[in-house]
């Protein structure tokens, strides 16, 4: 275990919120993004959150632009949702940031591969909260949810601070402590490597994970699952749409997750490569209800790519947005080609929410690895990546799609 230094904090007083209430958007978002928002010049955006009227964003990069002046930022930084200015918000972290969630009171949270693993800051001067003590050991953070005085955190990490905690751990989002009625703990990773939880969403009673495990408390649970926040323990919910492998070289293949603004249903994205006629989930979006009974929930729609990977994925209601480095959707048959009713949707693009099929806004975006992070605002929809064009405009790694 490779030992990660603590940050010690003072007391951040939390209003509890529900987490689940995602923005409502009235309609689909424009093609056209606006010019305002900065430029990230080097790296890739994991992770976006806001906090009030500024967005956090955070991954892998050394530098960011607004307007023509060059600032230096270590995986973190922040602007002005409305002007694009960035803030004087500039941590220092030594490694990259995989998520990032919103707390109270002009604060947010931090997780990623850098030494503490976790940190809170406060927004936007940038300074680390005194009262917030976790520290994640043994592995790397890749998912935050706060929900009111609570913190969930997902990863592949071993333990948070001298509590043993396998990839999943509820804290105190003051303190940071490890709450130790939460013990929920997934198991038997589809892989070489340990357990890992790739995302996660909350409604106000469920904890929706997804990752490589194959249990949840010993429950099987593969590759995706839900916890009863009401009990802390896992939820009768049951579904094996991802148990049948897609190839070798991913043995787990569920990436991002999104719940709808009212909770109902939320939406899975895959890897895994090509799998025309053969029912597998790799390379789609899914959506499955969020209640529904039974051992065996099946999806209440699909779309395919045909052969490529989607990693983010935002639903507001009027849609839901996926992005990856995906050429198709609606593509069924399609192995690396487009197969019969394909439409191209390069990079990034919006589904029906009821249909499951994909909707005439086609904006474009240059693929590369893919939209790693998405975030719906009032105001839009902000999207992270590791290239530099959007709706066919210079929009290097951050950009937004207003409202029209």
């Amino acid at each position: 275990m490779r030992a990660r230094f603590m940050i010690t904090v003072s007391a951040l007083a939390l209003v509890a919120g529900p987490a689940w209430a995602g923005v409502r958007h009235p309609s689909v978002v424009s093609a056209n993004p606006v010019n305002s928002t900065p430029h990230v010049l080097d790296g890739i955006v994991n992770a976006l959150a806001l906090v009030g009227n500024t967005v956090v964003v955070g991954g892998e990069f050394s530098s960011v632009r607004s307007g023509t002046t060059t600032h230096r930022r270590s995986n973190l930084f922040a602007f002005d949702l409305t002007t694009g200015r960035v803030s004087p918000f500039a941590p220092y972290l030594d490694g990259p940031v995989n998520a990032l969630a919103a707390g109270a009171n002009g604060t947010v949270y931090a997780g990623g591969s850098f030494s503490r693993g976790l940190a809170a800051f406060s927004v936007p001067s940038g300074a680390p909260l005194p009262s917030f003590g976790a520290t994640a050991y043994g592995g790397e953070i890749t998912a935050l949810v706060r929900q009111g005085a609570h913190l969930y955190v997902g990863g592949d990490f071993s333990h948070i601070g001298r509590a043993q905690r396998t990839a999943l751990a509820r804290l105190d989002a003051t303190t940071g402590a490890v709450d130790p009625r939460f013990t929920v703990t997934p198991g038997g990773g589809r892989s070489e490597g340990e357990p890992k939880v790739h995302a996660m969403a909350a409604t106000k009673d469920r904890l929706i994970l997804d990752g490589s495990f194959t249990t949840l408390d010993g429950r099987p649970r593969d590759q995706l699952g839900q916890i009863d926040l009401r009990t802390g323990k896992v939820a009768s919910w049951r579904t094996d749409a991802y148990v049948p492998h897609c190839r070798d070289g991913f043995p787990s293949y569920v990436r991002g997750l999104d719940v709808s603004p009212d909770g109902s249903y939320f939406v899975v994205v895959t890897t895994g490569g090509a799998a025309p006629k053969t029912g597998k989930l790799c390379d789609t979006a899914a959506r499955f209800e969020t209640y529904a009974k039974g051992a065996k929930v099946k999806p209440t729609w699909v779309n395919h790519t045909g052969g490529d990977s989607l990693y983010s994925v935002a639903i507001t209601g009027k849609a839901v947005y996926v992005g990856g480095h995906q050429r198709w959707m609606d593509n069924p048959f399609g192995k690396d080609t487009a197969g019969p009713g394909a439409v191209p949707r390069e990079g990034i693009a919006a589904i029906h929410p009821t249909t499951g099929k994909a909707l005439g806004w086609n904006p474009g975006r240059e693929r590369g690895i893919g939209v790693k992070a998405f975030l719906a605002v009032k105001k839009g929809l902000l999207v992270g990546s590791d290239t530099t064009k959007l709706g066919h405009e210079y929009h290097a790694r951050v950009g937004m799609f207003p409202m029209p």
